[in-house]
Formats: C-alpha cells, sequence, structure tokens
C-alpha cells in the first residue's frame, strides 16, 4: 500500500507533530479571488479526515502558512488545529517555537511542504514530504513524496503513511469496517 523505504517508515514511527504547509499542499495552490477581493479555497475532504484519524492516535497536528485567511482557520477549526500559524513569510522560527513549547525534538516532526520556502523546516524536520507536485528543488530534498498532488489527497496519504508506521491505521480502518465509527 506504501511506496516508502524502511528509512521512510522509522522515520514515520515516531512522529508526533505533523506540520502542513496550507497553499499548494492541503490546495492545490492556485489562489483564487473573486472581483469582490475573496478569496477562495478548495480542500480536499480525505485530507480532512485523514488528519483527524491521526489527531485521534494522539499526534499533534499543525499548519504554518505565509498567508492570512479567515476560511484557513475557519476549515483547521472544523478538523480541530489548533496549531494555526498565517502570516510567516519566515517558517522556521515558527517551527523552532513550537517544537520547544510542546518540548519535542525535531526528529519527533513531520513537515509537508511544496515550494522552496518550505525547505529550511524540510532540512531540520525528522520526516520531510513533498507533496507530487512540488518544485524539484524540494522533491530531491525530501525523505519521501506523494503520489497525489497538493490539494488531491496528498495530505491524507502522509497521515495513512504516519498512521501505518505506528501500528495504527489497521485498527482504524477496523473500526469503520465494523461500523463503530
Amino acid at each position: 500500500m506504501f511506496d516508502a523505504s524502511p528509512e521512510v517508515l522509522v522515520r514515520a514511527a515516531k512522529i508526533k507533530l505533523l506540520l502542513f504547509d496550507v497553499d499548494g499542499v492541503l490546495t492545490d495552490g492556485r489562489l483564487l479571488l473573486g472581483d469582490n477581493g475573496v478569496e477562495y479555497k478548495a480542500f480536499h475532504s480525505r485530507d480532512g479526515h485523514g488528519m483527524k484519524m491521526l489527531a485521534s492516535t494522539g499526534v499533534e497536528l499543525a499548519i504554518i502558512t505565509g498567508r492570512r485567511s479567515q476560511l484557513v482557520s475557519e476549515r483547521m477549526a472544523s478538523l480541530g488545529i489548533t496549531h494555526v500559524y498565517q502570516g510567516h513569510a519566515s517558517k522556521l522560527p515558527v517551527f523552532e517555537k513550537l517544537v520547544r513549547d510542546l518540548e519535542l525534538s525535531e526528529s519527533d516532526t513531520a513537515y509537508v511542504g511544496d515550494d522552496v520556502v518550505d525547505l529550511g523546516i524540510m532540512a531540520r524536520a525528522g520526516l520531510a514530504v513533498a507533496v507530487a507536485n512540488a518544485h524539484p528543488l524540494v522533491l530531491e530534498r525530501a525523505h519521501w513524496h506523494t503520489r497525489a498532488e497538493g490539494g488531491g489527497g496528498a495530505a491524507r496519504e502522509v497521515c495513512d503513511l504516519i498512521m501505518h508506521a505506528q501500528g495504527t491505521l489497521e485498527n482504524i480502518h477496523r473500526e469503520y469496517l465494523m461500523g463503530n465509527v
């Protein structure tokens, strides 16, 4: 089910905090602006469900994005994600502070990115993931990359990979198969 090396699975098994970029990772990266200046984004429902399932296993979730959007705040709130950092062009200081605040080591973290602004965190995270349509330099520097493109189920793949590596995915699937969820 997972095209991941043993090294990637070992890294994924250690994850206690999964961080995402937004534009290009949780969305397809396009910025849709209406005549009234309102920004629109499309999120994949499977990504959101994967994030909820992973959170139910005890893994913390966070986003760090350079842009600000009320829509992102609302979507993350609907998923129960409380670590939401918007408007941070320089993402690495936010990452460092969050790791300190949660009393984790960098090897306990995974980061999913798509563009060169994500490379600083990717270089420090225990598991660096690039979405399938990421910038070539990001793909080159990632430990693993998804089959799906950003906004098209890539986040779900990462969540499933971590749950698989941590031995929690099968139990979650069993609950759905039994109709207990």
